[in-house]
Parts: structure tokens; C-alpha cells; sequence
């Protein structure tokens, strides 16, 4: 019984620190929307431009397996605590966005370079983990 109130608790915890994953989410979107900036400028002013709009097109539905991802979280975090039966994240909805960016990409192998579109998809990695060593050697100061 005692185990059982501490994970309680610990899922309060959690609920409090839900506007913290919000804020993180808003952070990282920020990186994002700059590198995609820092993509369109490549795609107009340099000559490689399937690799700059694979990149922008990867990138943008990284974004959306973001967003995705937060939402889920923040259902999730919700759910267990009105004590509802607790569904998946949504991994389904991450891959199936994936597929269908591969899809795009060789339909269209002469407009998006292929290698350039799943190496967007894995910026928002890139990116969170770069955040949290940022955000940790911030804490640690």
C-alpha cells in the first residue's frame, strides 16, 4: 500500500511539472523554426536545393512528431492521473509521418535528396539532445 500512494504522489509530480515539458517544447520549436530559416536562405541562395527542400520537408514533419509527442505526454500525464487506462504515445502516428516522408521523397527523387529528408527527421533529435546538455550546464552553474 505504501508503494502504492508513492507512485501517487509521484504522478502528482508529474502533473506539476507538465507546464515544464511545455516550455521545453516552446524552446526547442524555437531551434527548429531557426534552422528551418537557416534552410529556406540555403534553398533560395545556393545551387542545392533538393538537399536544402529534403531538409525543410524532413525537418517540418520532425516538428510535427514533436508536437505530437508533447501532446501524447501532456494526455498521458492526465490520464493517470484521473486514473483512465493509459494508451500508447502515439508511436504509431510518429512512424506512419516518417513513412510518408520517405514516400514523398522518392516519389520525387529529382526535388528532395533522400539521405537529406531522414536526416531532417532526425534534427528534433539532434536538437533535444543538444538542449539538454545546454539546459544541464546551465543548471549545474
Amino acid at each position: 500500500m505504501l508503494c502504492f500512494a508513492s507512485s501517487i504522489i509521484s504522478f502528482r509530480e508529474i502533473k506539476l511539472k507538465m507546464p515544464e515539458i511545455k516550455v521545453i517544447y516552446a524552446r526547442q520549436r524555437k531551434y527548429i523554426f531557426f534552422l528551418m530559416a537557416l534552410y529556406v536562405l540555403g534553398y533560395g541562395f545556393t545551387s542545392y536545393q533538393s538537399i536544402f527542400l529534403g531538409l525543410i520537408l524532413g525537418t517540418s514533419l520532425s516538428l510535427f512528431n514533436l508536437w505530437l509527442l508533447v501532446r501524447k505526454t501532456s494526455t498521458f500525464g492526465d490520464d493517470i492521473l484521473q486514473g483512465k487506462k493509459v494508451r500508447s504515445l502515439g508511436t504509431f502516428s510518429r512512424m506512419a509521418t516518417a513513412v510518408l516522408a520517405v514516400i514523398i521523397a522518392l516519389e520525387y527523387p529529382e526535388s528532395l535528396n533522400f539521405i537529406s529528408v531522414i536526416i531532417g527527421l532526425m534534427t528534433i533529435y539532434f536538437v533535444i539532445m543538444i538542449d539538454f546538455f545546454v539546459q544541464s550546464f546551465h543548471t549545474r552553474k
